[in-house]
């Protein structure tokens, strides 16, 4: 069964690069195209593509305004494109916030080669982001011919697949089963979720997260008070031109203090540092940050492995470590060199998570304390590091 893409771009060069590539890439195909934002919405809503590809800047409609009417109407996997600028990332902000799932970098150049590496990263992006919608529809025409009695837990599980938010550049497969064996979350998790502490004394809260990371540590850092006693060290999978931007936002929506981190930036209580994007964050002796290129061998610019390791170093077992949603295994070494200084560890569950890559890691290397949803983590902070 292949993945249905809707492309939603008002230069015809782009859709038509775009399609080309999609149409060349077995198991995928393009089944229509909408040149601004209102029509996209129209056709997204009547046509129930596995994945649309969404320009931000179009006629009419932008594509922020058609995401969120989109995600409001009928949620699907909503992939955007975006310029590498300042306020190109300010408005892929917008447009993550409004329910799309993750975006692309927009570089005509990279596009209209057909260079390897822009096809890679569009394909891999909508294979992933569509496996779901892909399940959902399997078992649907599976299901509508079983008998009566298993119908009811089919559609159940096959909610699973309509959550708003994708897995991209995850593994397929992985996405796939989620889509079909985790049941989806009905209704938010309460207050008395949030964990109880354990009265360890702490003196650092460090993160790790990646796709759907934004959303996420908004929601996690927005529950600390202002005068939350201990520095944050932030690492964040994000190109370089957006970091800025991104700790700009949360600056301005959270109590405490968030910055990108700078180079000898001496870490202090109720601020939090977030890792450059395209660099390292390394903590240092006396609390001192040290923001460099590293190796060029790393997947990963920023990597959580890498900062993590530092912190082992210099901030021995005093670290609550949390590894939030995201893509590969970024921060599971890091997160063991942490354990066994005497660190501890959380992540966030399965179902909250957008790509249940990072934390799954560390869950099956054996290394979380706790396992949690998105909703209590930041009040599960508070209560741990405050005793409050």
């Amino acid at each position: 069964m292949s993945i249905k893409v809707l492309i939603v771009d008002d230069s015809h060069f782009f859709r038509r690069c775009i399609g080309d590539i999609i149409t060349k890439t077995q198991g995928m195909e393009v089944i229509d195209y909408a040149k601004n934002g209102q029509e996209g919405v129209e056709k997204a809503l009547s046509l129930k593509p596995d994945v649309v590809m969404m320009d931000i800047e179009m006629p009419i409609k932008n594509g922020i305004d058609a995401t969120r009417e989109i995600m409001a109407k009928q949620a699907m996997p909503i992939l955007m494109f975006s310029s590498l600028t300042h306020e190109g990332a300010k408005a892929t902000l917008d447009a993550l916030d409004a329910g799309a799932a993750d975006f692309l970098p927009k570089k005509f150049e990279e596009i209209a080669g057909s260079g390897k590496v822009a096809t890679e990263r569009i394909t891999t992006a909508i294979k992933v982001l569509g496996g779901r919608s892909v399940a959902r529809r399997a078992s649907f025409t599976t299901t509508s011919s079983a008998p009566s009695s298993s119908r009811g837990l089919d559609r159940n599980t096959a909610t699973t697949a309509s959550r708003s938010r994708g897995a991209p550049l995850a593994n397929q497969t992985q996405v796939i089963k989620r889509a079909t064996t985790v049941p989806e979350r009905t209704t938010p998790v309460r207050a008395s979720g949030v964990s109880s502490a354990s009265g360890k004394k702490y003196s650092l809260l460090a993160i790790a997260s990646s796709t759907g990371g934004p959303v996420a540590l908004q929601s996690v850092l927005s529950k600390l008070p202002a005068n939350f006693p201990y520095p944050i060290l932030l690492v964040q999978h994000m190109p370089a031109a957006f970091t800025g931007a991104f700790a700009e936002r949360l600056n301005r929506l959270c109590n405490i203090g968030v910055q990108e981190a700078k180079n000898g930036d001496v870490i202090r209580p109720g601020q939090a540092y977030l890792a450059p994007g395209g660099m390292q964050m390394l903590l240092e002796r006396g609390n001192r940050l040290k923001v460099v290129p590293g190796p060029s061998d790393l997947n990963y610019k920023p990597c959580a492995d890498v900062t993590f390791a530092t912190v082992s170093k210099f901030n021995d077992g005093n670290t609550l470590t949390v590894v939030l949603t995201g893509m590969g295994a970024d921060g599971c070494d890091g997160a063991k060199m942490l354990k066994t200084r005497g660190a501890t560890v959380w992540a966030q569950d399965e179902a909250t998570s957008v790509v249940y890559g990072m934390p799954q890691a560390v869950k099956k290397a054996g290394l979380t304390d706790k396992v949690m949803p998105i909703d209590v983590i930041g009040e599960s902070i508070v209560k741990e590091m405050t005793h409050g």
